[in-house]
């Protein structure tokens, strides 16, 4: 079965430029135009990902994003801002966004990043279960949660992906484009601001003191290395 995309924007002809490159590249579309009707179709539909405008009438994509992972709907989301602005594309991955693309953009790199995205989404459901140790953290792939001393931390779903990226590889250092590759499916180099924001939000949830980390260690110039601790 063909996987399903739902297009969200407000702009009709960005609306029928995605439809028609996504459509050619194999996939199924539905579209909305206004952020309720987004809600209301994710909420009644099997979508495979959503592609998100950040400004939309009424309720705006951030709102929407939000509204959705707050009611267990987990669909991989696309965010697209037409700001160059740092905080709302923070925001947006703080809030469960998985990736963002800011207009313009070619029609290119809007279908290697779905394609990236919906691979990552595969990976994930076909993940070992077996549970990852390191200190007093414990990680549940299969729960996308972790305990540390008898507490439960929930994540986003990409946050966790990271988490159990590093664990796995832990004691190495990784640097920032092999986490876009590992974590993200990129096949080119991408934003790494992106990997820095996440591994900012995991700090907040499984460090004692983000601010002087025991598990996730920055290698200036290199990128990051989760310890081995036993």
């Amino acid at each position: 079965m063909n996987q399903k995309i739902l297009i969200v924007d407000d702009e009709v002809s960005i609306v029928k430029l995605l439809q028609f490159n996504i459509e050619k590249a194999g996939f199924l579309t539905d579209t909305a135009y206004d952020g309720l009707e987004a809600i209301k179709k994710a909420e009644n539909n099997d979508y495979d990902l959503i592609i998100l405008d950040l400004m939309l009438p009424g309720m705006d994509g951030i709102e929407v994003c939000k509204y959705l992972r707050n009611n267990k709907i987990d669909t991989p989301i696309l965010m697209l801002t037409a700001k160059d602005d740092e905080f709302d594309k923070v925001l947006g991955l703080e809030l469960g966004a998985d990736d963002y693309l800011t207009k313009p953009f070619s029609p290119k790199e809007v279908i290697a990043r779905v394609k990236a995205i919906l691979r990552r989404a595969n990976k994930a459901a076909e993940t070992d279960y077996k549970s990852i140790q390191i200190g007093d953290l414990i990680i549940y792939p299969e729960r996308y949660e972790a305990e540390m001393n008898g507490n439960v931390i929930t994540f986003t779903r990409k946050e966790f992906e990271l988490l159990y990226y590093l664990a796995k590889n832990k004691g190495k250092v990784i640097s920032r484009d092999q986490l876009l590759s590992g974590v993200w499916d990129y096949d080119f180099v991408g934003d790494t601001r992106i990997v820095d924001v996440h591994v900012s939000h995991l700090r907040e949830k499984i460090e004692p003191e983000s601010k002087s980390p025991f598990y996730i260690k920055t290698v200036r110039g290199l990128g990051y290395k989760m310890e081995d601790i036993m």
